[in-house]
């Protein structure tokens, strides 16, 4: 049976931002509906809007109706409503925090949260040790009253030592243990699928190396432009933006060893092992790449290209397309390149992580017959149409012998009756749980950056990025990268 979250508060600072309002305050309210929450739990919003408790209830129940995964129930929103509270004010106004902490102890004296806080920042990195340090003066992150947790939305920094940076600020107020940083790919169910399809079956571990994977491909493309968020994406880039933590993280999970258990030590152990041992090739005008996409067609309609996007300066050189190679040096993986790439405007919405293996030594087959005949791989799907796919030869239906590619399909959808919960329902329930195995560790973020800093600078020093059409695979560059190693990527 799943746990269900103890006497507790939630504290959303920047919760009129669209990924609280979106995905955060409904993902709140379907573990509510799903009973996983506490009668005494209480919701607190943080944000500069002069709301009273009953107007923010109110946003927050429209918010639950158009965006919740689960059916609105009055007799749920009623539960939760009676712990609904809003303090308004700006992050730097010491007023700001006196009401919170005014608001956190009625709750504890109503609601009997009992003095147990978690503290979720959805704001601004730049913000992040101005909030932490107002908690701390106002006596918010007292271990010995409950216990005290905060939470940090990725970009976990800009660098290695903003990483740095950014970790002595929040271990000032906080122990590394209550500390949770969100990425929320490793949330999602077909993430701990990964997990379960390498470690609970014994048919896909023998083939698990490099006697028989050729490489692997791991993609997060997007459909979409940046929308509204110029302000947040220039000067990120998609590197910073996906690679550095999403798939960076895929990355580790898909090739670290069985961990002795699932605790989160032993899980963070493999997967340092694996970022440790991760190196770029030298020559990173072959082994990357970086593109931004121009005016093109998508969809049916001309879309504009990135410089052409409100927000956006005419001479910026921040990159929508990104990929690198990455090599591991271990006994398993060595000599099997892992290509990751991130990209906007990209023809579909997909993540997937592929393993592509070696072909066949020797095919007893004319080039004829097996013209048709791709490489094998296995493909797990992330998002969207959850699941898992093999990918193999099989003899066509006809007198003559002729190979052509079938795909062999699990979808989650089809499998199973349950619906896939929202990655953040996982999370806040971990955060809530003090339940941390899906959460990177400051020795994984820092690795992490280590890896993805001389990138970075190579790429500075270099002229603007290659354009290419929306609506595109990406540019020259991103092609090159994969033919100069003798392969092709993977039509997803």
């Amino acid at each position: 049976m799943p746990r269900i979250a103890g006497p507790c508060a939630l504290v959303f600072f920047g919760v009129s931002g669209d990924l609280s309002r979106k995905k955060l305050l409904p993902a709140v309210y379907d573990l509510a509906n799903r009973g996983l929450l506490p009668p005494g739990f209480g919701l607190v919003g943080v944000a500069r809007r002069d709301y009273t408790d009953a107007q923010f209830a109110e946003i927050v129940k429209q918010d639950v109706r158009e965006n919740a995964r689960t059916p609105f129930r009055e007799e749920t929103w009623k539960q939760l409503v009676t712990g609904i509270r809003f303090v308004w004010g700006d992050f730097d106004d010491e007023g700001t925090f006196k009401r919170l902490r005014s608001t956190l102890d009625e709750l504890d004296n109503r609601q009997g949260a009992d003095g147990n806080h978690a503290f979720y920042l959805s704001v601004p990195p730049r913000m992040f040790e101005v909030v932490v340090d107002q908690l701390e003066k106002f006596g918010m992150v007292d271990q010995s009253q409950g216990w005290k947790r905060v939470v940090i939305e990725k970009p976990f920094g800009h660098d290695l030592a903003s990483a740095k940076d950014l970790y002595r600020a929040v271990s000032k107020a906080f122990p590394p243990e209550s500390v949770f940083r969100i990425d929320h790919y490793l949330g999602k169910e077909t993430v701990q699928n990964l997990l379960a399809l390498r470690f609970a079956n014994q048919m896909f571990e023998p083939i698990w190396n490099n006697n028989y994977v050729g490489h692997v491909q791991i993609t997060m493309a997007e459909d979409i432009g940046i929308g509204g968020r110029a302000g947040y994406y220039d000067g990120i880039g998609a590197a910073r933006d996906v690679i550095q933590n999403h798939l960076l993280q895929l990355m580790a999970l898909t090739a670290m060893e069985e961990p002795n258990s699932f605790e989160a030590n032993q899980i963070s152990i493999e997967k340092q092992k694996i970022l440790a041992a991760a190196t770029t090739p030298r020559n990173l005008d072959i082994h990357t790449a970086r593109g931004q996409y121009a005016e093109g067609w998508q969809g049916g309609q001309l879309v504009p290209g990135y410089l052409q996007e409100k927000g956006i300066p005419a001479d910026s050189h921040t990159e929508t397309y990104a990929a690198i190679r990455v090599d591991l040096g271990t006994r398993r993986w060595a000599g099997v390149p892992f290509y990751l790439r991130a990209a906007k405007r990209m023809p579909r919405r997909v993540t997937e992580v592929a393993l592509v293996f070696k072909r066949a030594p020797h095919l007893p087959f004319t080039n004829t017959e097996t013209s048709e005949l791709g490489t094998n791989a296995l493909v797990m799907r992330i998002q969207p149409n959850e699941g898992v796919s093999m990918h193999f030869g099989a003899k066509a239906p006809a007198t003559a012998m002729e190979i052509r590619q079938v795909s062999m399909d699990f979808a989650y959808a089809d499998s199973f009756n349950e619906s896939i919960p929202e990655a953040y329902e996982r999370l806040i329930l971990d955060v809530l749980l003090g339940e941390p195995p899906l959460f990177p560790r400051q020795e994984e973020v820092e690795l992490s950056w280590q890896l993805l800093d001389p990138v970075l600078q190579h790429w500075a020093e270099q002229g603007p990025p290659e354009q290419y059409a929306s609506g595109t695979w990406g540019p020259n560059s991103g092609i090159d990268m994969l033919k100069h190693d003798g392969f092709t990527w993977r039509r997803p």
